[in-house]
């Protein structure tokens, strides 16, 4: 029976709202949540909830399917019914400076901490140069200082008194201490001396002897006596400074009483201020008092007071965390960004750092919550992806340098505690960069269990269509945009099935539709008015064709200038109108392109050359759609005896590759016309895959095929002759053009669906296929019948010449 036209009916499959009583999507209630996306939903909850080592998640699905934002709004509802993390900080190690220590605290007691340790700071600031300045401080201390003058000052009298009685002078010179002769308290010169008896001059000069000596020991003593008097001065500043710092420090251990770790810290501290009190001292106060301070760079510390601050690495009661779990999105996952780093500051040509210059990590900062990473960002930066999958096989977070990681440098750098790790990483990807993990990181599998799956589309049933329209109004509602009529939600619906490419299926890639939406707005707006309709959006599907519509409109010209021979009139044998679909940016728009085929006789079996493949322009789905056509050949013709057939195929004017069996079926319609001599209807083109049983398979991009060959028609004029052949599996996914479907209403032009080859060659040759009899014969004059009776011709002139013909001419003369 010959295959009709598809009714109107079949081509668009609009979409009736009527049954909905709203005028306007502000009527509509908004959708709470997922739209159609119940799988990933399910998954979500499940890698959410379980408390497992590795119950990580990966979200793929196709781009621009909401995948981000809608595991961003699920992730926070879910953050908002846990608890705030821990806080973490980074203190200084007062016993081995290089090795920070991390604190943990509960839930907003971080600032808490260093508001305390700045408070004992601030209390020292004055209290100390209050109590150095005090009158009790400086009777004590002048106690001391005079204590220790005194016992000189006593020591050099003893002295200068048996000098005196002796008749020996003690003097003072630039020098030193002098011993000399004198008489009546005046220094006799050499020459008076030299005069007096030599027993006199004998004993003097003996008793100077005894007396440097006596000198001497006093001399000697006067260091111990300055380390002593220094030793009861440091013990005077020591019990001042015991007792101002454990009155400043009172109230922050006592608030940190009940935090062990917190507590030893804090007895560190307070060690380390009693010996360090003299950086509190004034300006004016004695040298003695301030000691040098060595910082993790081995220089003086510029800011001594660095060493007692806290460093904030994770404020768990930050207000971006909204009272709950935080729920982080690193947009740029590099190593130092995921796992942090340690920062350095540039002192004397010299690159120092201390443990104030840690900074956290998107790991730090998601810890006790959720962290959304995605998979392509993550794997272009190095060695982000590596540190990623160490930090959750260890459960802790290691601060360190890239050249550290990988062992490259050998500097003195600081070594902090790590921080342990307890989070949901979230990856988000598609599903290609999912599989490519599954199959070569053994890593992959352990770590990310948990996988959500997000659908492309969604079933269209009336239910569905109307939740679709609902999903419409919140788009509407969140981006503050006009609300849309009745009419205009249905047209976004129709253009969800027509991404969706499936007539049976809304595109749950929203994206797109998104676009529209904004689009359909600004023209409303534009036009003043007070809701979009169907006209806006439609004007809004115009303008973005025809942004896009330059490499269309030049092919399409290409065509009608005979510049790309097509022919859409008349008949050809061995030719036919393939169609394939062109895809360039946002750009998509089907292109028709010839087929020829020709036959000869060849050597055994059915040869099939494929020009393409031999030039390398063709793809192994082509080269498979044309080994597949030998196979259909050789189960359809000469049953009986062995196939002689060379025969080539090609796509004539392509030039830039093809891929894809989709030709296939056009394939065969061309060789089986070179075959038959019976010739192909130029006014048809054709798409679909075959089998090797002849059946004819669908293929994709059907909307876009038809309506390129419709536009090469339309431009040359309607015949009502032209038309496509198409399989039967694609008629549910057509939903055409307006102009499309009015044009096959008048009767202008005509989509066929065949489900066999037989259907094709039927409405392209205009005569039967034919089909075997039960003596196995085709109809006489049946497409068939002479295809295989030139099969017959090119398997005769390929046999063997018999022996008794060998050596004679036509005429029977020997040679």
């Amino acid at each position: 029976m010959p295959v009709e036209p598809l009714p109107s009916d079949y081509l668009y499959t609009p979409c009736d709202l009527n049954d909905h009583a709203f005028k306007t999507t502000r009527e509509l209630e908004a959708v709470p949540g997922l739209v159609g996306q119940e799988r990933a939903l399910e998954a979500l909850t499940f890698g959410t909830r379980i408390k497992r080592k590795g119950y990580n998640l990966f979200v793929l699905g196709s781009a621009g399917a909401g995948k981000h934002s809608a595991v961003i709004g699920y992730l926070q509802e879910e953050a908002k019914k846990q608890k705030p993390p821990s806080d973490w900080v980074y203190v200084n190690n007062f016993d081995v400076s290089h090795k920070p220590i991390a604190l943990e605290l509960p839930s907003g007691q971080a600032q808490a901490l260093k508001g305390a340790l700045q408070a004992v700071l601030d209390d020292l600031k004055v209290a100390v140069p209050a109590i150095l300045e005090s009158e009790e401080y400086k009777t004590r201390r002048q106690a001391i200082e005079g204590e220790y003058a005194n016992r000189q000052n006593h020591a050099f009298e003893r002295l200068g008194k048996r000098a005196e009685d002796a008749g020996i002078a003690l003097l003072r010179t630039p020098g030193g201490l002098v011993l000399a002769p004198a008489k009546d308290g005046e220094v006799l010169k050499p020459e008076e001396f030299n005069k007096r008896p030599k027993e006199e001059r004998e004993r003097v000069e003996r008793v100077i002897s005894e007396l440097q000596k006596e000198l001497g020991t006093i001399i000697e003593q006067i260091p111990a006596w300055e380390k002593e008097k220094h030793q009861r001065l440091a013990e005077l500043n020591r019990a001042i400074a015991v007792s101002a710092v454990s009155r400043a420090m009172r109230t922050a251990k006592s608030d940190f009483a009940r935090m062990k770790k917190i507590a030893d810290w804090l007895a560190g501290v307070e060690e380390d201020l009693v010996g360090h009190i003299g950086f509190f001292a004034g300006a004016d106060m004695d040298p003695s008092m301030r000691q040098p301070l060595f910082g993790a760079g081995g220089e003086e510390d510029a800011a001594p007071m660095r060493r007692y601050e806290v460093n904030i690495i994770v404020d768990g009661a930050h207000p971006d965390n909204g009272g709950g779990a935080p729920v982080v999105y690193a947009d740029h996952p590099t190593f130092a960004n995921v796992v942090g780093r340690v920062e350095h500051i540039s002192r004397m040509g010299a690159l120092l750092t201390d443990f104030t210059l840690i900074k956290p990590g998107a790991l730090h900062k998601a810890n006790g919550g959720y962290l959304i990473l995605d998979a392509v960002k993550l794997l272009r930066e190095p060695f982000a992806w590596d540190a990623l999958k160490r930090a959750l096989r260890s459960q802790q977070i290691v601060t360190e340098s890239a050249g550290e990681y990988l062992s490259l440098v050998s500097t003195v750098s600081l070594e902090p505690d790590p921080i342990p790790l307890d989070l949901k990483i979230v990856l988000v990807g598609d599903r290609q960069i999912y599989y490519l993990l599954c199959a070569h990181d053994p890593d992959f599998g352990e770590l990310f269990k948990v996988p959500a799956d997000f659908d492309d589309v969604l079933d269209r049933e009336a239910e569905n269509e109307f939740l679709f329209a609902r999903l419409i109004a919140t788009i509407a509602g969140k981006e503050d945009l006009l609300p849309f009529g009745k009419d205009a939600v249905a047209r976004l619906i129709e253009r969800g099935v027509r991404h969706a490419g499936d007539a049976e299926k809304i595109s749950l890639v929203i994206a797109p539709i998104a676009d529209l939406m904004r689009e359909a707005d600004f023209i409303a707006a534009q036009e003043k008015a007070d809701a979009v309709s169907v006209s806006h959006v439609d004007a809004a599907v115009e303008a973005q064709i025809a942004r896009t519509d330059r490499l269309r409109e030049q092919s399409l010209e290409a065509i009608t200038r005979d510049i790309l021979l097509i022919e859409t009139e008349g008949e050809k044998t061995g030719q036919v109108n393939g169609l394939s679909v062109v895809a360039l940016g946002q750009s998509s728009f089907g292109r028709p392109g010839r087929i020829t085929a020709r036959v000869r006789t060849g050597g055994a079996g059915a040869r099939v050359i494929d020009i393409e493949r031999e030039v390398e322009l063709g793809g192994p789905l082509h080269s498979k759609g044309v080994l597949i056509l030998s196979g259909y050949l050789a189960g359809a013709f000469l049953l009986d005896e062995p196939m002689s057939l060379s025969a080539s195929l090609v796509f004539e004017q392509s030039y830039g590759g093809v891929d894809g069996d989709s030709a296939s079926s056009a394939e065969l319609y061309a060789l089986l016309s070179a075959l038959s001599g019976i010739p192909i209807k130029q006014g048809f083109a054709v798409t679909g895959s075959v089998n090797q049983m002849g059946e004819v398979q669908a293929i994709g991009g059907v909307n876009e095929k038809i309506e390129g060959f419709f536009d090469v028609c339309e431009r040359r004029g309607l015949t009502g002759e032209q038309g496509v052949l198409i399989p039967a599996a694609n008629i549910k996914h057509l939903m055409l053009r307006a102009d499309v479907v009015d044009a096959c209403e008048r009767g202008m032009f005509s989509v066929y669906a065949v489900e066999r080859i037989e259907d094709g060659v039927e409405l392209l040759m205009g005569r039967p296929a034919g089909e075997r009899d039960g003596e196995g014969h085709f109809p006489p004059g049946s497409v068939f019948a002479l295809a295989e009776e030139t099969l017959k011709r090119f398997a005769a002139s390929a046999r063997p010449v018999p022996p008794a013909k060998q050596g004679k001419n036509v005429k029977g003369t020997k040679v």
